[in-house]
């Protein structure tokens, strides 16, 4: 018998009583073969971006193994007889080069850049960076980092704040570049991260919020040593889906006051409501007219893109493909150009000495942060908080934001896969490292962009690289640009965010879940066993409950609820599972029994003890 032990995925063709086994994450999995068996090895190949490991040569097994696979450079883990132990195994050479390749993607793919490459990338983050300027500022302000105190470590001024957006815009493009293991994801402020950050400064200072993003960072990396990867994988998409709608609407809402020119600090959904319900009569008129008309313009211009100049048969001509890129290159900075264009309107204004009819974001701090431990104390009035009481302070969200983060970015490097493999451990490794560094340059929490991503593929990046001329764009912007961002009204920051906010309310994945959750039945191909069938809407109700719950008592709680409704629906059908008996007749009867909705029968409700004893009786 040969009984060999897996480290990595691969794919074992079987004959035509078992069509493949996929082992997953061994060193628990292992597979047993015996000379006698049916079961032949017809072919063994890795799976895309995955080491192959061959295995040790058993007799009778060898000629199963093809000979590339046995010349192969690479080492097992761990490949002995039955009754080897982990501890026992040996390095072999070619381990650790291949390990460091795997762990630092850069020294696979830097040895082949080349000038094609370098003009893809440098558009690619060029183009990123015009996006995440104007979206760096607006989520400061979302995050609520307008700071009216003076900290330990730094003092602020009261028109200070907006800076923390382009603080948290260029430390995750450099990590990224090193240790990333796709191309398209961009690293920075996002909306939902700020929402979580306000929640957490919202009546303190900016302290709160860059320690939260170096405790983020620690706990990323905790888990991607412990490889906590997998507990991405237990936020079920129900649950994702209520809670990244109601982040949208929330984010939304908060928007308001922006975009109707108010002025007040709220805390959560229905606060937000109130106070703008209350405030409506003090509404500027200019804020108003001038978001409305920003929002329209965002919105026909992220139309642009889909422009197709020609016949739909034909190919488009040299010039028609040339206006198309046009098209698209408007169409993607769109942000961009609108905030300029309203900075441009704002300082007419003000220099023409009429008044200015919409408030603006005022003074932005220039120069590069300064570099430095993140702040484990801080004062707020005249009460001082030590690290302990930030902690406190910060509560649950030290480990909440962090999964939240991780969760995001995986789904995005899934997204941009193109049928590949997400490590989650190495995105955990390469987030808590760009939280960390962050936190030194007075980052507020980061993670993937989904938006940013999806322009950064558009422009055709070819390597990670191209998160380096986003980062340096940023740095420029620092040292050059922010005596203008003075200029910059509020009411189009408004609506920069939420134009790009609504696009993520899921509403269009209600009416498939409803239909998928009302009847939904399947068989197991070789041995047509009923596995499940329920009729009802039960992934709807954690997807409405996180909903619900994170507008009604904060995105926290709300998450922390869905997530503990979507365990009960899983659970309860193993306590109580749907039973088919079937009886068959030849000289004796007796009981086949076939679980419904579960592979787990309780021992307390699976009646098949007694019936077996009663038939084995007669």
């Amino acid at each position: 018998m040969a009984h060999f032990t897996r480290r990595r995925d691969t794919k074992l063709f079987l004959d035509h009583r078992l069509k493949y086994a996929k082992l997953r994450n061994s060193p628990v999995a292992s597979l047993v073969l015996t000379d006698s068996s049916q079961l032949t090895v017809k072919n063994f190949e890795k799976l895309p971006d995955q080491i192959t490991y061959p295995y040790a040569k058993p007799d009778g097994l060898q000629k199963h193994i093809p000979a590339a696979v046995q010349d192969s450079d690479y080492r097992p883990w761990c490949c002995s007889d039955p009754g080897t132990t982990m501890s026992s195994c040996r390095w072999r050479p070619g381990t650790l080069r291949k390990a460091v390749r795997r762990n630092i993607p850069i020294l696979t793919w830097l040895p082949k850049y080349n000038l094609d490459t370098f003009v893809s990338d440098l558009i690619a983050g060029v183009t990123v960076g015009l996006t995440v300027m104007p979206q760096g500022l607006a989520y400061a302000t979302l995050a609520g980092l307008e700071p009216q105190v003076c900290g330990v470590q730094r003092c602020y001024s009261a028109a200070w704040g907006n800076e923390y957006g382009l603080y948290s815009a260029f430390m995750g493009c450099f990590v990224y570049l090193f240790l990333g293991s796709c191309k398209d994801i961009t690293i920075g402020p996002t909306a939902l991260m700020a929402l979580m950050t306000y929640q957490q400064v919202v009546g303190r200072n900016p302290d709160f919020a860059v320690l939260l993003c170096f405790l983020s960072g620690c706990v990323q990396l905790l888990m991607s040593v412990l490889h906590l990867g997998v507990l991405v994988d237990f936020i079920s998409i129900p649950v994702t889906v209520g809670f990244t709608s109601a982040t949208s609407v929330i984010i939304a809402v908060s928007q308001l006051k922006g975009l109707l020119g108010l002025s007040f600090t709220s805390s959560g959904f229905v606060d937000n409501v109130k106070k703008v319900y209350q405030q409506i009569g003090e509404t500027r008129l200019g804020d108003t007219v001038l978001g409305g008309v920003c929002i329209v313009i965002l919105l026909l211009l992220r139309k642009l893109k889909d422009v197709k100049l020609g016949p739909k048969d034909d190919k488009p001509s040299e010039r028609q493909r040339v206006l198309m890129k046009i098209l698209w290159l408007v169409s993607t900075s769109r942000n961009a150009l609108v905030v300029i264009v309203c900075s441009v309107l704002a300082f007419t204004f003000h220099t023409s000495e009429k008044g200015l009819p919409f408030l603006l974001t005022g003074n932005v701090r220039s120069g590069l942060p300064p570099f430095g431990l993140p702040p484990f104390s801080t004062v707020i009035g005249n009460q001082s908080y030590s690290f302990v009481d930030m902690c406190s302070e910060l509560g649950s969200s030290i480990v909440l934001v962090p999964i939240i983060a991780v969760l995001g970015n995986v789904a995005i490097a899934k997204a941009f896969a193109s049928g590949h493999s997400v490590n989650a451990t190495q995105e955990l490794l390469t987030l808590g490292l760009c939280n960390i560094l962050g936190s030194f340059v007075s980052s507020m929490p980061v993670t993937g962009s989904f938006s940013r991503s999806a322009v950064n593929h558009a422009s055709g990046v070819k390597t990670p690289l191209g998160g380096l001329y986003t980062g340096v764009l940023i740095l420029l912007a620092l040292s050059l640009l922010t005596p203008y961002f003075y200029f910059i009204p509020k009411a189009s920051l408004a609506a920069v965010i939420i134009c790009a906010v609504i696009f993520m309310i899921e509403y269009e994945v209600v009416q498939p879940m409803w239909k998928s959750s009302r009847e939904s039945v399947s068989y197991l191909a070789v041995y047509q066993v009923h596995l499940f069938d329920s009729k009802g809407s039960k992934d709807l109700i954690p997807t409405f409950a996180t909903f619900l719950l994170c507008l009604m008592i904060g995105v926290e709680y709300g998450i922390l609820v869905g997530v503990g409704i979507n365990i009960v629906f899983l659970l309860y059908p193993s306590a109580r599972p749907t039973i088919h008996v079937e009886r068959k007749t030849n000289n004796l009867e007796a009981p086949g029994i076939k679980p419904g909705t579960s592979g787990f029968v309780a021992s307390g409700s699976d009646p098949s003890t007694t019936d077996a004893i009663k038939h084995g009786s007669r």
